[in-house]
This record gives structure tokens, C-alpha cells and sequence, in this order.
């Protein structure tokens, strides 16, 4: 009666291994399919272990081939596990090789019999981060919506056939417009279109096919990784749209996941991925050891608050009382976090806390390839 935890199995059949219950002993498979809602965190203080075991999720999914995996890594974290497992590696900034098409469009989605609703509701978004400030009056609405219309008229008329819509075909089409309004919205864009931050306005030459992909965006510089972070997600919400024409789950995994909080735009974008992905047969994933910041933005106490799978490791005195009010954890489930070893700690998972223990082993290629410390790395 006065233990904490009930003697509670999680045991998928289908489900990823995340290591041994630490009071029954018995081995806990979670497959975040079969949860009200899949989304989940992994939160710890910096060498709790939480990219560990991230990737250890990660790996797992690719190898058995569960989903399609798609990380959005601002750190270089996952680079060389996703070489060495057979994915791509996009890595963006200012004068990188590599492109993605911000206007490109998904022909999965076939709810939509409208396609460019949502692109147009995702390049009022881009061009509000752009200038800095929303876009209020009904004038630029429309300006934005009719230019979007006129540069897919002849694409959607080809049946989907030849080269997709541009950034920079969206810029030209805001020059031929009357209004002042255009003029004042392609001059913001220059700078991102025909400017030295174009890397977002030709066309896509990465293969965004694989089923295993890393956004790296370590590189990016201040003013582009705000614009770009808002373009990985909408390139992330193409293929999940992709994705489940074909039956197919998409799992996502968002690095330190707070850098979107510092940011309305890109906070209310994924805010609204976040809410939307369990339709869609999509599992968001964020990983954050500033775990102050992500409970001080409201938008990121609701995403917490309102996600079945979370992964709590080692964590600070100033951040366990706020979980604890969160997650509905007790002060002796909470001893599993405080001052807690290296793979060890809670799984709060479909109303279920469980402490955990989880040691892999050190002597395989796999650990070399997930471990952060830098003696026990390899290179990918």
C-alpha cells in the first residue's frame, strides 16, 4: 500500500526495448503506436543520457523498419548515426550545396481538396518570421494567396508534372502585382530569395525520399535558423502527408527542442504539428535539457502536458517540482530523478510511471556510434 509505484507491466509485443522495470524487473516495450497519444520528450540535465537513448529509440526504429525517422539536429548530434544506419544527412546553411524547395508541395495529401490552403497559411508564417512582425491586414492576406495561386496555376494544370514552384518564382510574381503591398513583402523576401540566404528558394536537390533523414542545421546562422526551422517542419509535414496516403508512421525527433520557444512563430507552427500528428499517424519527439525553458513557454507546458510518452532523466532541483506538477509525479517517484545514474530514471508512458534502468553495452559499435563523450565516439 505505501509504495509508490503499482506492480505495472509495459510490454508491447511490437514495441521498442527501453530497458528493465527497476522494480519488477521485467523488461519494458513501448511501440508509441498503440498510445492515445504517441508524442513524447526525453528531458535530463546535459550527460543524464537523454541523446543517448534517443538514438537508441531512433536506431531501433530504423533497423526494424517501423517508420519513417526524420531529425531536426541544430547540434550535428545524429550525423554519424544516420550515415552509418543507410539515411541522409541534409546539412543547411547560408552557403551549403545542399537546397530545399520552401513552396514544395505533398501529392499525398489528398484530404485536402485544396492543397495550397496550408502552404498558404505556411508562407504567411515564413513571411511574418521574415519581417518580423504578423501579417494583420486582409491586403497582404490576399496578395500573399493570389501570388501562391498564379505560380501553381500551370503546375496543377499539368496534373503535378514539372519542375515544382519556387520561393524565387513566388518573389517574381509579387513584383508583377499593382499593389503596394507586394512591393513591400518581395523586398522583405530579397534577402532570402535572390539574396545571399537563398538556400530556401530553389529548387530541393537532396533525396528527401530515404526513410531515415537528418536536418543538420549546426551551421545555419542566426538570421536564416529561424527561416529554416520553419521550412524543416513544413518539409516534415509534406512527407508525413506523404507518409499516411501509403499506411505508413513517421516519427520525429526534435534536438533541443527549447530554441523553438524563443520564437512565436515557429512556437504556434509546431505547436500546431504537435496537436495534429497523432491524425496523421505521426509521433513527435522533443529532446531538451533546458527544461526551464520549455515549461516557462505555455505552448510547451501543453505539448508536455498532453503527451503519453516521456522519458525523464537525471533532472535539476529547480526543474523536478515543475514536472512533478506537469506529469503528476510524487516527491518519491521524483527520487528516481534527482541526483539519478546515468541510464536511469522514469517512464511516465499512457498514464503509467515506471523507474527504469537501462545499460547498454559498451563494447559495441552501436554504443561508439550513440555516445555524446567524445573518448568513446567514432566517426560516422
Amino acid at each position: 500500500m505505501l509504495t509508490p509505484f503499482r506492480a505495472e507491466t509495459m510490454s508491447h509485443s511490437t514495441g521498442v526495448y527501453f530497458g528493465r522495470n527497476k522494480v519488477t524487473k521485467g523488461l519494458i516495450f513501448i511501440d508509441r503506436t498503440l498510445l492515445m497519444n504517441g508524442n513524447g520528450f526525453y528531458l535530463g540535465t546535459s550527460g543524464s543520457g537523454k541523446s543517448f537513448f534517443a538514438k537508441d529509440e531512433i536506431a531501433s526504429l530504423i533497423l526494424r523498419n517501423m517508420a519513417d525517422v526524420l531529425i531536426l539536429d541544430p547540434e550535428r548530434e545524429y550525423v554519424s548515426l544516420i550515415r552509418r544506419l543507410g539515411g541522409t544527412v541534409v546539412s543547411l546553411s547560408a552557403g551549403s550545396d545542399n537546397h530545399i524547395n520552401a513552396l514544395h508541395l505533398s501529392p499525398g495529401d489528398t484530404e485536402n481538396e485544396k492543397p495550397l490552403d496550408m502552404k498558404s497559411q505556411f508562407v504567411q508564417t515564413l513571411v511574418e518570421q521574415i519581417m518580423g512582425s504578423a501579417i494583420t491586414t486582409a491586403q497582404e492576406k490576399s496578395v500573399i494567396d493570389r501570388c501562391l495561386n498564379n505560380v501553381f496555376r500551370n503546375f496543377f494544370a499539368n496534373g503535378w508534372k514539372g519542375p515544382m514552384p519556387t520561393l524565387m518564382d513566388f518573389y517574381k510574381e509579387l513584383l508583377w502585382q499593382k499593389e503596394p503591398e507586394a512591393k513591400n513583402i518581395a523586398l522583405a523576401i530579397e534577402l532570402f530569395t535572390k539574396g545571399s540566404l537563398n538556400t530556401f528558394a530553389q529548387q530541393t536537390n537532396v533525396d528527401l525520399n530515404n526513410s531515415a533523414i537528418c536536418f543538420d542545421i549546426r551551421d545555419m546562422g542566426e538570421h536564416l535558423k529561424p527561416v529554416a526551422m520553419l521550412v524543416i517542419l513544413d518539409t516534415i509535414y509534406n512527407r508525413i502527408l506523404y507518409n499516411k496516403a501509403r499506411g505508413r508512421a513517421t516519427y520525429v525527433f526534435i534536438d533541443e527542442i527549447y530554441l523553438f520557444f524563443s520564437n512565436e512563430f515557429s512556437t504556434n507552427f509546431l505547436f500546431e504539428q504537435w496537436k495534429r500528428a497523432r491524425k496523421y499517424g505521426a509521433y513527435y519527439t522533443g529532446i531538451s535539457q533546458n527544461v526551464e525553458d520549455l515549461l516557462q513557454s505555455q505552448r510547451g507546458r501543453a505539448m508536455l502536458a498532453n503527451s503519453e510518452f516521456v522519458t525523464l532523466l537525471n533532472q535539476a532541483a529547480t526543474d523536478r517540482l515543475e514536472l512533478s506538477q506537469v506529469l503528476g509525479i510524487s516527491d518519491t517517484q521524483l527520487s528516481y530523478v534527482t541526483n539519478a545514474e546515468i541510464g536511469t530514471g522514469l517512464l511516465v508512458c499512457g498514464g503509467s510511471i515506471v523507474p527504469f534502468e537501462n545499460k547498454f553495452p559498451e563494447s559495441t559499435s552501436l554504443y561508439k556510434l550513440m555516445t555524446t563523450k567524445p573518448a568513446e565516439s567514432i566517426a560516422g
